[in-house]
Order: structure tokens, then sequence, then C-alpha cells
């Protein structure tokens, strides 16, 4: 993997309204193969703190957001 798709990856990770599911269709990696990559690419306190933001979000997974017709 060249070091720009592993930036790519790691920015899409960042992102908050950034589902794995738009991970891995476009890099054909699975949550915990983003996981792992995170885990080697970043130090240990940047990964620790994503993490912790990935576990209190809902928007990293598709199937636990909350859409617009769930409202009314």
């Amino acid at each position: 993997m060249s070091p720009e798709t592993i930036d790519r990856i790691i920015e899409m990770a960042w992102e908050d309204r950034t589902p794995f599911d738009a991970i891995q269709a476009q890099f054909q990696m699975n949550e915990s193969e983003v996981r792992a990559l995170m885990r080697r690419e970043l130090k240990r306190s940047s990964y620790i703190l994503w993490r912790k933001r990935v576990e209190n979000s809902s928007l990293k997974h598709l199937k636990k957001r909350i859409s617009y017709r769930d409202w009314e």
C-alpha cells in the first residue's frame, strides 16, 4: 500500500462523518483492518484518542446512524 493510500485511509478514519463502510467500499478494508492500520501508523496517544472517538460515535457505522425518516 502506498504512503498516499495510507494517508487517505487515516484521513477518512479520523473524519467523524465517514463510516467504515465507505472505507471498505473504496479500499477493501474492513473495520478491524482499519483499526490495525491506525494502531500501526499512529502514535500510541493518537491511536487511543481516535479509538475513544470511534467508540463514542454512532456516525462511523451506517447501521447505527439515525436517518431523517426515523425522526418522523
